[in-house]
């Protein structure tokens, strides 16, 4: 049987399958994190604004692909993985926001408000994190 998310890997849990069925029909940026920390997936909004499309990356360590965006707070400090809004998801099991710097594939460097969530069963396993992102202008987060 081929994988539910067309990546090579483990099975997916159905809240992942679901999480990234949504994700597909969606114009607001959004990558999946399963529950071993792989980044799964990634929509076309989200494409745009990292400069490379999920076809082209594939699943891959969310270490590495956060890694490879240099994410920074506003004002430059680097910020380590699980204190980044998919890392306190991940780690933390909780929801969490902020706005963070980073660069696209593409070597476009630009703020980004970030959103991320943990996706926990019913039962209260974890599923993976689910974060959307936007761009934001460096103005509106001044000061």
């Amino acid at each position: 049987m081929d994988d539910p998310l067309g990546t090579p890997g483990a099975p997916k849990s159905l809240p992942l399958i679901l999480a990234r069925e949504l994700a597909s029909n969606l114009a607001t940026p959004m990558f999946l994190m399963d529950s071993a920390g792989m980044l799964v997936f990634y929509n076309d909004a989200a494409a745009l604004l990292l400069g490379k499309s999920f076809a082209e990356l594939g699943e891959i360590p969310s270490g590495e692909f956060g890694e490879s965006l240099q994410l920074t707070t506003t004002d430059g400090t680097r910020i380590r993985r699980r204190d980044s809004p998919s890392g306190i998801a991940f780690y933390e099991q909780k929801p969490a926001h902020q706005v963070v710097m980073a660069t696209a594939y593409n070597g476009v460097r630009r703020a980004y408000e970030a959103t991320a969530y943990p996706l926990l069963g019913a039962t209260g396993e974890m599923n993976g994190v689910v974060a959307v992102f936007w761009a934001v202008s460096a103005e509106e987060h001044a000061g």
